[in-house]
């Protein structure tokens, strides 16, 4: 290990001696106005306006230290299926041992991929990047955030770990301050250096200072300790990014902030993040009913991160993701719950993962990733359904600039990732499911708990004839049946009340069309399952477009 004085002029001279290495590649600008800020609970760009961080994490932390799949694709074409999918940003990993250990950041990927048997992973890399083989690890790294600002992709730094290796546990030496491989002083070392390289990179948005602090070790004193020096540390050494925090209990608590607040010499750069998975809370979204476990996870959610919001601080889901094969029931069940949250909050988030297959996991060669967006030869998406649902929150519902348009309500369907609109078929007007971003899918929902489609005298009806019916538009909204209220402990069930007294749900069924049945899964119930019934009334300021009216 060298003197932190020696690794800095290290770092110095790898970025600016063209008879080492080639210089870091100057990026163009993207589509927002960078750098960011932050305005109350929003990231906004140099103009004011909202910019939604819809990023994927792309994994560079494990023992090669390269961004994983390049021995299956080019890198550029991993690019570009970033771009394709819809996502703005990446939330690139990396370990504080590749920066602050010389030999390790001077290292080859061919004598990476050597030195750890992957020989079939080093072909791979020759057949598909071979002008990245013989780089140093470092500047294949800057190499990677360089072709992501060339497809107009801003980038996270988001430091995981200190010794490469697969995350979590509490006691794998990674956890907390002090911990066998996390030496606070060399962390902060790390970071200096990843914020001195990358200043002036205009892509390069944010730094997260530390991937899921957690372990034996863990305390508050310690954490406002350290995280409020790593934060000054990146801001003066770069202060064009925003500054990311995470809290303690694998990235799952920052209720202590409710009392104490973070003291920091700047303002308009701070973010906190929070992690959100199924196993997060073991199996209980299969075990338990999912309105109850809904509701009440949900609640701790905000108890413990979400209440940031409120207080007027952006707040980063850097972690969340499910088993795209769709068949985890643990897993479907809680992303229902989470798109629901996901659109009402609106708030950013990083999906966990890209990556299709990782050249080393945890000492096994070539394991599929089934949380990844990429299949395992890293060609096609695994999941178009999932990739479907996950577009609308791509775009901002809501924030500063988002358009000029005034405010309204969707009615968001979480399973389908699809809003409540009215559509027209052989002339004949049917309520269904389709973009969140038409006209005809904005609503308001009145103080009589109407919910009247904006700009019209026509309010949504439960039929009150037999259950399976269609929804229907009406004109006289006064009765029960154009009366709707959210219940259930997950409070996505929309019911009304037909003339007999009973209690109908909105539903759909097989082609999308909104029909009324019985409100499901409202006992304790495990065996249920109700996404189709859960919808959301969320805020929206999109600019809304009008639907071409199908004729046949």
């Amino acid at each position: 290990m060298n003197k932190p004085t020696s690794l800095l002029v290290f770092f110095a001279f790898l970025i600016v001696s063209p008879n080492v290495l080639l210089p870091i590649l100057q990026p163009p600008v993207t589509a927002a106005a960078l750098p960011l800020y932050t305005n109350s609970r929003w990231i906004v760009d140099e103009t004011g306006r909202r910019v939604k961080l819809a990023c994927v994490n792309w994994v560079s932390h494990l023992k090669p230290m390269v961004a994983e799949g390049l021995s299956k694709q080019p890198l550029d074409v991993i690019s570009k299926q970033i771009v394709s999918m819809g996502f703005n940003c990446v939330r690139l990993t990396w370990a504080v041992f590749m920066v602050t250990n010389h030999s390790l950041a001077s290292m080859t990927v061919r004598h990476s991929f050597q030195s750890l048997g992957l020989l079939d992973s080093l072909a791979g890399f020759q057949l598909n990047n071979p002008s990245l083989l013989d780089l140093p690890l470092i500047k294949v790294f800057q190499v990677v955030v360089s072709n992501l600002a060339n497809n107009n992709v801003m980038v996270i730094l988001d430091n995981h770990v200190s010794k490469a290796g697969w995350c979590c546990s509490k006691c794998d030496g990674n956890g907390f301050f002090g911990d066998r491989y996390f030496n606070p002083d060399l962390w902060l070392q790390g970071l200096t250096a990843m914020a001195t390289m990358f200043n002036g990179t205009t892509n390069v948005v944010g730094m997260s200072l530390r991937n899921e602090l957690r372990g034996f070790n863990q305390n508050t004193r310690d954490w406002y300790r350290y995280m409020q020096k790593g934060a000054e540390t990146v801001h003066a050494a770069n202060p064009d990014v925003l500054v990311i925090l995470s809290g303690l209990s694998f990235d799952n608590d920052l209720s202590f902030l409710r009392k104490q607040r973070v003291k920091l010499t700047f303002n308009g750069k701070l973010v906190f993040e929070v992690h959100w998975y199924a196993f997060t809370n073991g199996n209980v979204w299969e075990s338990g009913n999912p309105n109850q476990v809904c509701g009440g996870i949900v609640n701790n959610v905000m108890k413990k991160a979400g209440f940031l919001l409120e207080q007027g601080w952006p707040l980063f889901v850097s972690e969340f993701g499910v088993d795209q094969r769709g068949t985890n029931v643990n897993d479907n069940r809680f992303l229902n719950c989470f798109f629901g949250v996901a659109a009402e909050l609106d708030w950013d988030w990083a999906l966990w993962s890209l990556v299709g297959s990782y050249y080393m996991k945890s000492g096994v060669f070539g394991v599929e990733e089934v949380y990844g967006m990429l299949d395992y030869d890293w060609s096609h998406t695994r999941n178009s359904s999932f990739l479907q649902r996950l577009s609308t929150l791509q775009t901002p519902f809501q924030g500063p600039g988002v358009s000029d348009v005034r405010p309204y309500k969707v009615l968001f369907h979480p399973s389908t990732g699809l809003c409540v609109q009215r559509e027209v078929l052989k002339e004949e007007t049917v309520i269904s499911l389709g973009s969140c971003s038409e006209s005809e899918a904005a609503w308001s929902y009145t103080t009589q708990k109407t919910l009247e489609l904006k700009e019209t005298y026509f309010c949504l009806q439960a039929d009150d004839g037999s259950l399976g019916k269609p929804a229907k538009l009406g004109v006289f909204c006064s009765d029960d049946t154009s009366k709707w209220e959210m219940i259930s402990d997950s409070k996505m069930h929309l019911s009304s009340k037909l003339i007999n007294g009973s209690r109908v749900c909105l539903d759909i069924d097989s082609n999308n069309a909104v029909v009324t049945n019985p409100c499901k899964c409202l006992s304790r119930d495990h065996t249920c399952d109700p996404g189709s019934q859960w919808f959301k009334i969320i805020d929206s300021t999109r600019a809304t477009g009008n639907k071409h009216k199908k004729s046949s």
